[in-house]
């Protein structure tokens, strides 16, 4: 990733980020901050300790406020928009309980951009989907190219209960919908797993999936393919979408598709002193292949992506440095 911070793109500008404390909001305050922006973070609870690192941040105290809301509660996303140049809406549940994931998905989504046609002052919304609104489809031939017109088949995703794809394609949708009924201009990023090092103090989802294999938790790696972007890039994404004029659409945010024996082998190498598994637990079926795709429309607007192998790095320095993980020399 690389940012110049030479020219302050954000002066004078007020940005919305919702979920402000999560792994990739955090990195997206950081990275708006640098750039001059006054940024409006919205989190459960502004004295929170884990919100400390938010607080902590360079131009933190000059310019960022962070707004109590929820994804549900429409005034308080409205008074934390209110006044606001544009927003970022990173926030959403991520998890596979149908009740807790899509209804919140769908109506936050629903309410964020219903509050940015209200403000009246907004002039792009940045919604962050994820790859997950796009893959999940049996019928896509292996040579097929994922890209921003792939999506994922609803009745796919509900039958194999799969509901954060589920609910995060759904919220997609809505945003699209909403965006057209409202007239507000919407552009969509949509980022795979997220690796790096972490701003928060908490282990999130995606950061767990390196973890397993080094801490003795995981055994063996799946027969499974996954694809993998730096959380920086991702920041940086949201950041280009907003600022480039003729930003669009949807924007597939991923470095690179890895077999989970790819990802171990990294591991051990750099890391050899961890019980990292040696075994697949499916010897049986074909080695899965990793899927094609593109990251074409991103590298346009001039993001250079970080090398996966600098990114599982990072994150395991990163979990070693905020104590997740024993050091092993």
């Amino acid at each position: 990733m690389t940012v110049d911070s030479s020219t302050p793109s954000g002066h004078g500008q007020t940005v919305c980020v919702t979920g402000a404390g999560g792994f990739i909001a955090s990195w997206l305050v950081k990275l708006l901050l640098e750039k001059g922006y006054t940024v409006k973070g919205t989190v459960r609870n502004p004295d929170d300790p884990k919100n400390a690192h938010l607080k902590a941040l360079e131009g933190a105290k000059e310019r960022l406020i962070l707004c109590k809301a929820d994804l549900l509660d429409f005034d308080a996303l409205r008074a934390a928009i209110d006044g606001c140049h544009g927003v970022f809406h990173t926030a959403s549940p991520v998890t596979d309980d149908p009740e807790k994931m899509v209804e919140p998905a769908v109506r936050g989504t629903k309410y964020v951009i219903n509050a940015a046609a209200h403000a009246g002052t907004v002039r792009r919304v940045v919604f962050t989907s994820s790859i997950g609104a796009m893959t999940m489809d049996p019928n896509r031939g292996p040579d097929v190219v994922v890209d921003e017109s792939c999506w994922s088949d609803l009745d796919y995703c509900k039958n194999t209960k799969n509901w954060y794809c589920y609910g995060k394609a759904v919220a997609e949708q809505a945003a699209y919908e909403m965006a057209k009924e409202r007239g507000v201009d919407v552009v969509v990023v949509n980022p795979v797993l997220v690796m790096g090092p972490m701003l928060q103090a908490a282990v999130n989802a995606s950061t767990v999936h390196v973890l397993k294999y080094l801490d003795g938790s995981a055994k063996k790696y799946a027969n499974a393919v996954q694809a993998y972007v730096d959380v920086r890039d991702v920041a940086l994404a949201h950041l280009l979408v907003y600022e480039a004029p003729g930003a669009a659409g949807r924007y597939l945010c991923a470095e690179s598709v890895l077999h989970r024996e790819d990802v171990v082998r990294i591991l051990a190498k750099l890391f050899p002193g961890y019980p990292v598994p040696t075994k697949c637990s499916d010897e049986v079926n074909p080695r899965k292949k990793p899927y094609k795709f593109s990251n074409q429309r991103l590298r346009d607007l001039g993001l250079q992506f970080t090398p996966v192998t600098q990114s599982i790095y990072e994150t395991v320095k990163c979990l070693q440095e905020k104590g997740h993980l024993k050091i092993i020399s």
